[in-house]
């Protein structure tokens, strides 16, 4: 018989101690055994200039360098307004 899992998404930080204290309290009592996988970022934010610099020289988009792939030109749509 397999067990049932809730899944829960919570907030938390990492103190210098590698100790996880959660922003809120957990809505369920305990004592109960619980997985936890935890998201973190692998780097900082990169800012979007850098970002579209590491894009446009990747060579695995090269390929929209091919004058075939330029099928869109100024003409083409409608301008888009925010109504923000």
């Amino acid at each position: 018989m397999q067990n049932t899992m809730g899944a829960l998404e919570l907030t938390g930080s990492v103190d210098e101690h590698h100790c996880l204290h959660l922003d809120n309290a957990l809505p369920v009592s305990g004592p109960l055994r619980v997985r936890v996988i935890l998201l973190y970022p692998l780097i900082e934010d990169i800012d979007e200039k850098d970002w579209l610099r590491a894009a446009a020289h990747n060579p695995a988009l090269d390929f929209l360098k091919d004058p075939e792939e330029d099928i869109y030109s100024l003409a083409d749509g409608e301008p888009f307004k925010d109504k923000a």
